[in-house]
């Protein structure tokens, strides 16, 4: 039993409960800069235009590397090889979903969410019909794109 699944059981037992809340996404092109980052609550601290930048060339350059961490005994092809799938800290957890093409998007949520997979996979369908089937979209580009971020609202509003 991992130490977080630990701690959610103990709060249920003494009738804790919890709040289930997702923060911000964060979307990284495959070239490891950002074009896309939006809060959805107040609950972590609020960082500067130009630290979401630093931020999104930093886990690039740390996803390529834990990806070539990978043990050789395990005898992977290169293609099933990831890098860090989930980063938990004891206030929030970043869990990244690296579409087919390399682009990333970093989920942030409180450490207890329960089916962030299934909330990553909506919000990646979201950016697929709005964003990529936008045809004035230019792919690689930062997002702008105002359905996109009204679907994609509404969709996170009705998770919390």
């Amino acid at each position: 039993m991992r130490l977080s699944d630990f701690r959610l059981e103990q709060s249920l037992r003494m009738g804790k409960h919890m709040q289930s809340v997702v923060f911000s996404l964060i979307i990284i092109n495959k070239a490891g800069g950002l074009i896309y980052n939006r809060d959805f609550h107040d609950g972590l601290n609020k960082l500067s235009v130009n630290d979401y930048l630093v931020l999104a060339g930093t886990f690039h350059g740390v996803h390529a590397i834990t990806k070539s961490l990978t043990p050789t005994s395990l005898c992977l092809s290169p293609s099933a090889k990831t890098g860090i799938e989930v980063l938990e800290t004891q206030t929030f957890r970043v869990t990244c979903f690296q579409t087919l093409t390399g682009t990333k998007f970093l989920l942030f949520t409180e450490p207890h969410q329960p089916n962030v997979d299934v909330i990553i996979r909506k919000v990646y369908e979201l950016y697929a019909d709005y964003v990529m089937k936008n045809p004035f979209y230019q792919v690689e580009m930062p997002i702008r794109c105002e359905a996109w971020d009204r679907h994609l609202g509404a969709y996170v509003r009705s998770r919390q």
